[in-house]
């Protein structure tokens, strides 16, 4: 029975990965497919092919992209953008999203977002963070004192993070993308197995001692002290010819 237990939950555990990924993104499909089928229905009327709506939701997003590259719409959408910028509620929602998607997009310039190490004088720890602001240009004065970097260290599972301001020399720049970090920090940066299978892999536990050798092989000094401590306890020893009474009667 417990050999079944054990084949289940592995079989569990490698089929939900798969199968919440592929729900995911049928919803996603689906709801892309909807949405865009609301739109193009005055045009196309009962005409409909499935996939035909994921796929013209596909080009328009890749023509608003275009567009949006251009200086004359950008100045156009800052116009659209102004009733979500200024509303109280609505300014600091529209506002964190966009900069978290500003912050991962490919064509953002912003060279300060960057995967470090963080490592703080005195503590024999190591902390893993991304680097999202370098300097203190824009904030308010007295924030901080001296020149800082925004360090932002995600907690797993994402459940959370901070964010630190701490001196330039406390961060070690690694070679990891932002990408890797985020879905290391995800799953608690567990330890996977080389083989491929995705699995965890439970940490090395502590070396074995190694077996103790005697006390006199393992420190032959010893011995030779051993024996000139019993040759000194006993003068009349043959093995001690300077000490009194070992001479011949």
């Amino acid at each position: 029975m417990t050999r079944l237990y054990k084949y289940f939950f592995r079989g569990l555990i490698t089929v939900l990965p798969l199968a919440l990924t592929i729900y995911l993104l049928y919803l996603f499909l689906a709801w892309t497919e909807g949405v865009a089928l609301t739109f193009l229905r005055p045009f196309i009327g009962g005409f409909y092919v499935p996939g035909m709506g994921l796929l013209l939701g596909i080009l328009g997003i890749l023509a608003i992209g275009y567009l949006v590259s251009k200086e004359r719409v950008q100045r156009f959408l800052t116009l659209v953008e102004m009733p979500f910028t200024n509303l109280p509620v609505v300014k600091s929602i529209y506002s964190s999203l966009k900069s978290f998607a500003d912050y991962f997009s490919p064509s953002s310039k912003n060279t300060a977002q960057q995967v470090v190490i963080l490592r703080i004088p005195g503590q024999q720890l190591e902390l893993v963070g991304l680097v999202t602001r370098r300097g203190m240009d824009g904030l308010p004065e007295g924030f901080t004192q001296g020149e800082r970097v925004a360090v932002y260290l995600p907690m797993g599972y994402m459940i959370g993070g901070y964010t630190v301001f701490v001196p330039q020399e406390w961060v070690q720049p690694i070679e990891m993308s932002v990408e890797e970090a985020m879905r290391s920090s995800l799953i608690a940066w567990m330890a996977r197995s080389e083989t491929g299978n995705g699995r965890p892999v439970p940490p090395a536990g502590p070396p074995a001692p190694a077996a103790q050798q005697p006390a006199e092989a393992a420190h032959p000094a010893n011995t030779a002290n051993a024996a000139n401590a019993a040759n000194a306890a006993n003068p009349a020893n043959p093995a001690n010819p300077g000490a009194p009474g070992s001479g011949p009667v």
